[in-house]
């Protein structure tokens, strides 16, 4: 067997016999898929209860893997052993590996591309050819493609990073959180001026979180990682989703949508791990902070387009909400005259829950092993309704 692949640096297009040449063995060795998902990838299966597609990607009656276009966001450009998994997956498939660091690959770069690994975009929709079948996203949320058109979807596979960075942004989420109710930020500005400002401490009304209640609103990947670590806090956990009232042993209530307004009058901290849909824009608006209990805390991890800016800092600047950790913002970047930079009791980062923790490897490890599936006509992970939004 001779692997067909090929190797996109930049804007060339480096042969196999020119990488063999290059010494970079790794991607020259023949390889044959692998019957079953690694021990690593099955143990991650099972860990985050990644669901697999009712039918088996075969059945697809387009499904004829022929040439997949792969590109490597920044972090994994130089991973060598993902690049050897990935062509292992693919076995003698044409494999087309992109590490120009571009969101949107070419058309060149698609042509006769099957299927795709990386940024779904409606610009990169834009670019495929008619035979594109599979499109596997790095990202949770789905938004930067939802506008595509009934063409760019119909008749289409798509799967996606969901629960995968679950972990790394509830951590994150719960450090905003502990942050906030202990006044950290006072601190921490204080400590830039060097002064020692223990009268800070007469400021924390908060309270510890043990005992309180905190509403996760969306119920998926993030917001079981949120509710998991809440719970170990010793909080009390009540949620939200869209599908179903199930949930986790850990989350005592687990309400639908139309619910939200009614567990956040009963909240001490409501947490936002939605994803961006047309019924999720603009949901937290004036009329829900009100619903939401006064002294709250406001946790964004989920889309920045889902909270009405000015009518959050209204709640904020009112002292009806106690204070907000925000990931994500709208707009992004956040201007530099917004006045969310200047509250005191608000934590800002610039949409970075996902860095660090295990977030790239674990996306690596799932991106391979819906390759190796979709190479051996399985059900893929991590089905996409793009209609729905996730």
């Amino acid at each position: 067997m001779r692997i067909t692949a090929q190797l996109r640096i930049g804007a060339g297009v480096l042969s196999l016999a020119l990488l063999q040449a290059a010494s970079l063995p790794l991607l020259a060795k023949e390889a044959t898929p692998e019957a079953t998902p690694s021990n690593a990838a099955q143990q991650l299966i099972d860990k985050l209860d990644l669901e697999a597609a009712p039918t088996a990607v075969s059945s697809h009656p387009r499904w004829k893997p022929g040439r997949v276009v792969v590109s490597l966001p920044r972090g994994m450009a130089g991973n060598k052993s993902f690049l050897k998994q990935l062509q292992v997956a693919a076995g003698d498939v044409a494999l087309v590996v992109d590490d120009s660091g571009a969101f949107v690959p070419t058309r060149e770069t698609l042509a006769g591309a099957d299927g795709y690994i990386g940024f779904c975009t409606t610009d990169m929709l834009a670019n495929a050819d008619p035979g594109l079948l599979w499109i596997h996203s790095y990202t949770v949320g789905m938004d930067r493609c939802s506008g595509a058109s009934e063409a760019q979807q119909a008749d289409r596979i798509f799967t996606n990073n969901q629960r995968l960075s679950g972990p790394t942004i509830a951590e994150h989420g719960i450090a905003m959180l502990l942050a906030i109710s202990r006044g950290l930020p006072a601190y921490t500005a204080a400590q830039a001026e060097r002064q020692w400002r223990r009268e800070l401490s007469a400021e924390l009304a908060f309270g510890e979180l043990a005992g309180k209640t905190v509403l996760v609103a969306g119920l998926g990947g993030i917001g079981t990682e949120v509710a998991r670590r809440a719970h170990g806090l010793g909080m009390r956990v009540t949620a939200t989703r869209n599908s179903s009232r199930e949930g986790p042993g850990f989350v005592s209530y687990v309400g639908l949508a139309d619910e939200l307004g009614k567990l956040a009058g009963e909240a001490d901290v409501v947490v936002n791990a939605l994803p961006l849909t047309e019924q999720t824009a603009g949901l937290f608006d004036a009329d829900l902070f009100a619903l939401i209990q006064p002294g709250a805390i406001y946790i964004n991890v989920g889309r920045g387009k889902t909270t009405d800016t000015a009518a959050l800092v209204a709640a904020l600047q009112s002292g009806h909400l106690y204070g907000a950790g925000l990931d994500v913002t709208e707009p992004e970047p956040l201007p530099e005259d917004s006045p969310l930079w200047l509250l005191p009791n608000v934590i800002i980062t610039p949409h970075v829950a996902a860095a660090g923790g295990g977030s790239l490897q674990r996306s690596a490890l799932i991106a391979t092993e819906n390759l190796r599936r979709y190479v051996k006509g399985e059900p893929l992970l991590n089905l996409v309704d793009l209609e729905a939004g996730y």
